[in-house]
């Protein structure tokens, strides 16, 4: 918390402060804006930003922030704070105008309220802490330039401002006076139920939590599964397995032969089907005595002939490598050994 001092220091603050006015002035800029109010916020509640260092020599002052505040007139309003503090009496100013203005006040702190922030946070008729923000507590600082009676006045007003700051805690969260410096003294951070513990605030607002995931049905399909389609790339199903011994020659051929020819030579090597039938047994006449089974020996059955691949057969000259007549008569040219031995035998 900082302090405007009495006497020479003062003097020394008032003098950096219209220096720095004249130093905004000839720069053509104006007061940083530390705070918004936005009284069309709804049709019942106005809204008051802080967010930002309070007061200050290059903030805007408590007198224009009140100048603004008048203009609210919305039943509710909502104080949302993000300070690190500043200006004490600038800070206890604001802190006042928000507990005289008429309307319904509640103090939402977004991020910080520390120091004099956290005053100002006392004002409101009803006090929310936002996830996972923070409260901190402190006893009044200040520069003093003088001599050794500026400095022991300058302790003994530090001391009286941090009293009447404890007494702003107290009178809100309860306890005494000394429990609160005690408190400040120790520079004290409160999380958003801490804060509520200790009386500093009235609700921690909970985060939401995500929903609980859905499990699916065993029955039903993957997403992804019913978007990806395989016949799009030309797939027709599982591939069916050839069954053991059986070759692709046959599909092979025509297509290398063509399918006229491949029916032609089809046709040249199968029997008809009168030939290669076995012939029909005659049925035995009625009238044809019976022979005695004991009397004749049984014939041996003859051993079953493997099958024939009779179109395997058939082509199997095509895929036999035909004698080169050319490659014949060059060879003594190339392998004159050969060629001599031939024609001494033909001597």
């Amino acid at each position: 918390m900082n302090i405007q001092l009495p006497g020479k220091a003062a003097t020394f603050m008032a003098s950096q402060r219209e220096r720095a006015e004249k130093q905004r002035a000839a720069l053509g800029i104006g007061a940083r804006s530390w705070y918004r109010i936005t009284n069309e916020a709804s049709n019942d509640e106005a809204e008051v930003m802080l967010y930002d260092e309070i007061g200050g020599w290059f903030g805007a002052t408590a007198d224009e922030f009140i100048a603004d505040l008048r203009g609210v007139t919305a039943p509710n309003l909502r104080v949302r704070v993000n300070s690190p503090g500043g200006s004490v009496f600038e800070g206890v100013a604001i802190a006042n105008a928000l507990r005289s203005h008429p309307a319904n006040v509640t103090v939402q702190v977004d991020g910080i309220a520390a120091s004099i922030a956290s005053v100002i946070a006392m004002a409101g008729d009803r006090i929310e802490m936002a996830p996972n923000t923070m409260m901190m507590i402190h006893d009044a600082s200040g520069l003093c330039m003088g001599n050794a009676a500026d400095m022991a006045e300058m302790g003994e007003l530090l001391d009286l401002i941090s009293d009447n700051i404890a007494d702003a805690y107290a009178a809100r969260a309860g306890g005494t006076r000394a429990e609160w410096r005690a408190r400040m003294q120790a520079e004290t951070w409160y999380l958003p139920d801490d804060a509520v513990t200790a009386g500093l605030a009235d609700q921690a607002i909970t985060a939401p939590k995500a929903a609980d995931p859905v499990e699916p049905d065993e029955d039903d399909e993957p997403e992804m599964r019913q978007g990806f389609d395989l016949a799009a790339y030309g797939y027709t199903g599982p591939r069916r397995e050839q069954p053991k011994g059986e070759t692709g020659l046959t599909e092979d051929i025509r297509s290398l032969i063509g399918e006229e020819v491949a029916t032609q030579l089809h046709a040249a090597v199968t029997q008809p089907a009168e030939a290669t039938a076995p012939a029909p047994v005659a049925e035995q006449s009625a009238q044809e005595p019976e022979t005695d089974a004991s009397a004749e020996e049984p014939m041996p059955e003859p051993p079953a002939a493997e099958p024939v691949d009779e179109w395997a057969a058939a082509v199997a000259h095509l895929t036999q490598p035909k004698p080169d007549p050319w490659a014949a008569a060059m060879v003594h040219l190339i392998n004159p050994t050969s060629a001599a031995r031939s024609a001494t035998h033909a001597a």
